[in-house]
């Protein structure tokens, strides 16, 4: 009798998809709120910018509008839902010696 230890099957290093689901809601809700919480702290380094820059008026007016912006499309992200992803996926696929074959079926009329 063999055993499988005598003929080991070749292992591919990457494994098989076999489903598309999408992050949990969990892991979808903590990444939105990460990147709120990083928008909004680009945001306070925009206010303290456009503060340090007030004697330069058009510099203080771009730190300005972008601190007042931010806000705003910080919302928005968090409120998205996460980007679809274009993976390669990896699928089965038999490989052709372990393919049944198929033989010719004998229809009988009568």
């Amino acid at each position: 009798m063999a055993s499988s230890q005598q003929f080991p099957r070749p292992r591919k290093a990457e494994p098989v998809l076999i489903t598309e689901a999408q992050p949990s809601m969990a892991q979808q809700h903590a990444a939105r709120k990460k990147r709120y919480a990083i928008t909004m702290g680009i945001r306070i380094v925009f206010i303290v910018l456009a503060a340090a820059f007030y004697q330069i008026v058009w510099l203080m007016l771009i730190f300005a509008v972008l601190g007042t912006v931010l806000p705003w499309i910080a919302v928005v992200m968090a409120n998205d839902g996460p980007p679809k992803k274009r993976l390669h996926v990896n699928r089965y696929d038999a490989r052709p010696d372990r393919v049944l074959e198929s033989r010719p079926r004998h229809v009988i009329d009568g």
